[in-house]
């Protein structure tokens, strides 16, 4: 921790709250809750998109099951990706950083879904964020500057 810093109980709201690192923190730790948990679910129901769409044929051939099927087992594996960066994102980032490195690979090699593989490129790097930020913060402690 910098000279400047010092380590206070996360009941120091006020003070946690005034750190701009501290925010971003939650920012992304919500983010990455809130939409992996609603889009695990929804590949269970295809009420946003219709899933198997995005998987590529040669994805769905390396599997004994359908491409529906598929979309189960990743709907399962986001949720749960959700429940880990909601107790501990300081691994759990780690976890959604590669699961989206896996989607970007199937949508590279799917024809027509290069801006959706971008759009998670940029969801990977937040990830890496989230990644680097809880290795400050998710320790129970935060660090802030004091007011000078």
């Amino acid at each position: 921790m910098p000279a400047d810093t010092v380590a206070v109980e996360p009941r120091s709201t006020a003070r946690a709250w005034s750190n701009p690192a501290y925010v971003a923190f939650w920012i992304l730790r919500v983010g990455f809750v809130v939409l992996p948990l609603w889009m695990g679910i929804d590949k269970f129901t295809n009420t946003l998109t219709y899933w198997p769409d995005y998987l590529a044929p040669w994805v769905v051939g390396l599997l004994p099951f359908t491409a529906q099927t598929t979309m189960y087992v990743v709907g399962v594996v986001e949720i749960i990706a959700a429940i880990g960066v909601a107790i501990k994102p300081r691994f759990a980032a780690f976890v959604v950083a590669v699961w989206l490195a896996g989607i970007i690979v199937n949508l590279v090699t799917l024809s027509g879904f290069y801006d959706v593989a971008l759009r998670d490129v940029g969801l990977l790097v937040a990830a890496l964020a989230l990644a680097a930020l809880s290795s400050e913060f998710d320790r129970g402690k935060v660090a802030v500057r004091p007011h000078r």
